[in-house]
């Protein structure tokens, strides 16, 4: 956050919030020329702050009904397991996000797929990635809160 003002937090967070506004729109909500405010959102762009914009879809309209938590362990802790897994695990489209942990669970994987056949399929994939120590699959019951909205202070 250094070197942010508050004039960049507030374009962040109506980005954040619709990313589709105009430059025009999130000028005038913030106080600034369309100009000023596009030169802002252009130096945000260049530093990374902003890395792109995105549509959020709603999976229960495209029968994307199940979310899974993977956790997996290895007994493999080298760099050309961990780039072969990598590259395995980026190429199954159902993984939507994918972590390397600290603690009990070396990896973990949230895969969002049509049903427990759908799943069965994409789990399958996974195994034949690289030799795996176990493999805890966790089903999400009902989505609480979701966000893609990071908290700015």
């Amino acid at each position: 956050m250094e070197n942010l003002d508050r004039l960049d937090l507030r374009i962040l967070s109506l980005l954040q919030e619709d990313a589709g506004l105009s430059n025009a729109e999130v000028a005038e909500q913030v106080g600034l020329s369309s100009n000023a405010c596009w030169r802002r959102v252009k130096r945000l762009e260049e530093r990374g702050v902003i890395e792109k914009r995105v549509a959020l879809l709603n999976p229960e309209k495209l029968s994307l009904n199940v979310t899974v938590f993977v956790g997996i362990r290895t007994n493999e802790h080298n760099d050309r397991w961990l780039t072969n897994f990598s590259r395995g695990v980026a190429a199954i489209p159902e993984v939507v996000e994918f972590y390397r942990m600290s603690g009990d669970t070396d990896y973990l994987l949230k895969i969002v797929v049509k049903d427990i056949a759908d799943y069965d399929r994409v789990y399958k994939k996974l195994i034949s990635v690289a030799s795996l120590h176990d493999v805890s699959s966790s089903f999400a019951m009902e989505r609480i809160k979701t966000t893609t909205a990071l908290p700015l202070y």
